[in-house]
């Protein structure tokens, strides 16, 4: 990543090998990398959202003195590594065209009143957001899903903050007449 200014103090300590800032990073972080990769439509029925943000955060770890940037520039720097290995994921699952089987789950109650749940339990969204294109849709997710700002969506999607506000321009048109069609109403 190119140089943008100084590290934030969370960041300069993660670099140092500060486990306490690498613990309030992943605080102020995970829940909504989590809820993103629960947004965005991988192609691996077998990997989880967890199973994928647990690999972000590996080469996040490996990869930090590579970063330049605040505590927020990391949210998104973030969102454009986990990008990259839900990608990986689904290059795996095409090349061994596998599914999972059954669903066992692990017998745990979910979270309440969590984002994660919450946007989990929408299987509407996620059809919703399966039919639009995946630049669109990544954008929709970052944006409106987690509540990243165009800047930081733009990095962490590789994309020019223009071509940001045009995919979500368009994704939210197609979301809106998906809806008008699933739902029987005229805009």
């Amino acid at each position: 990543m190119v140089r943008r200014g100084a590290d934030g103090p969370l960041v300069a300590r993660a670099k140092d090998g500060d486990e306490v800032a690498w613990r309030e990073l992943y605080l102020l972080h995970a829940r909504r990398l989590v809820v993103w990769l629960g947004s965005v439509p991988t192609g691996d029925a077998a990997a989880t959202p967890e199973d994928v943000a647990s690999e972000t955060w590996t080469v996040a770890a490996t990869r930090i003195r590579d970063f330049h940037g605040t505590e927020d520039d990391f949210g998104g720097w973030l969102v454009g590594i986990a990008r990259k290995v839900a990608a990986n994921h689904r290059r795996r699952v095409q090349r061994r065209r596998t599914d999972a089987t059954d669903d066992v789950g692990d017998g745990a109650a979910p979270l309440v009143d969590s984002p994660e749940t919450e946007v989990g339990g929408q299987d509407l969204t996620r059809r919703l957001l399966e039919q639009l294109s995946p630049r669109e849709a990544e954008v929709i997710a970052c944006i409106d899903v987690v509540g990243l700002d165009v800047a930081a969506t733009a990095r962490a999607l590789g994309m020019s903050t223009t071509a940001v506000r045009v995919a979500r321009h368009r994704g939210l048109g197609r979301l809106r007449r998906l809806v008008d069609d699933e739902t029987g109403t005229i805009s």
